[in-house]
């Protein structure tokens, strides 16, 4: 009988994705809310910063987009970062 639960070198194998996977799922997801809300040429500036250390995800969305813009844009960002956690969620329920 093997034991699953490590790669062969003695190091245990988790089936939670990784920090990497994590931060691009998070990542994705939040651009692909703002860019399906506003076309590209809308928005002057959008930056995503996804961090996840120790189980805690952060995320920061600066969109910079007219003020006019409909959609609101702090109601984009917000739904962004609300996207990004969501999708994290997603990836742990699937590990």
């Amino acid at each position: 009988m093997t034991d699953d639960s490590s790669d062969g070198n003695g190091d245990e194998v988790s089936d939670d994705p990784s920090d990497v996977e994590v931060v691009e799922a998070a990542s994705d997801a939040a651009e692909g809310v703002i860019l399906s809300r506003y076309r590209q040429s809308e928005v002057a500036d959008m930056d995503v910063t996804v961090r996840f250390e120790d189980g805690q995800l952060e995320v920061d969305v600066y969109l910079d987009a007219p003020e006019d813009a409909e959609p609101d844009p702090a109601t984009v960002a917000q739904e962004a970062v609300e996207a990004a956690e969501a999708a994290v969620d997603e990836l742990f329920d699937v590990a």
